[in-house]
């Protein structure tokens, strides 16, 4: 199941890391042939966003991994369709991501998407292979015939999507804008 939830944080949590991640510089991180933007959050926003998660929940969650990454009209441009299933030799529950930047413009649709692989469904089955998973990754993640759109949840301030880590999904559109689209993520299992 995917939800969202508008006004995760309070405005004064909101505002104050927007603010501190504007005075600070992302940091590129290389992952095989990829690139990353990112930069760590304090132990306080894992402890809030964490405690707001397990709130939402019902249960308490356990971080696995989590990071802001931004993403431009020059840095970080491909499609990047992936599943979440393996993070640090960990297999998460779920994922998230929360919006931490304005959308470029109210009129052009930009968010985070959710994919049908042609082969493989919406998701990747919990006992896929470690091969069969770099596999899908490194060919097909920015081959859209590979691939068919089924939504894409809408990005806006504040937003908190959370969905199964094992559901294929990207940032929508591939290019984000000239300031860049500026997100919080988090890797979690439950218990």
């Amino acid at each position: 199941m995917i939800y969202f939830a508008d006004d995760f944080l309070s405005k004064q949590w909101y505002e104050s890391t927007a603010e501190e991640l504007s005075s600070n510089e992302f940091k590129e991180v290389v992952v095989g042939d990829r690139s990353f933007y990112v930069q760590p959050p304090s132990v306080a926003f894992n402890e809030i966003v964490s405690s707001k998660i397990s709130l939402l929940e019902g249960a308490p969650v356990k971080n696995i991994l989590s990071f802001f990454r931004v993403a431009t009209n020059l840095l970080d441009t491909d499609w990047d369709i992936h599943s979440d299933l393996k993070i640090n030799g960990q297999q998460p529950n779920r994922a998230i991501v929360l919006f931490m930047s304005p959308p470029q413009s109210e009129s052009e649709l930009s968010g985070t998407a959710f994919w049908t692989h042609k082969e493989h469904g919406y998701k990747l089955s919990n006992n896929t292979s470690n091969e069969e998973y770099d596999k899908v990754l490194q060919r097909d993640s920015n081959d859209k015939d590979k691939w068919e759109l089924n939504t894409v949840i809408g990005h806006k301030e504040n937003r908190l999507i959370s969905y199964p880590s094992s559901y294929f999904h990207s940032k929508y559109p591939n290019k984000s804008w000239e300031d860049g689209r500026v997100v919080f993520v988090m890797f979690y299992s439950h218990g």
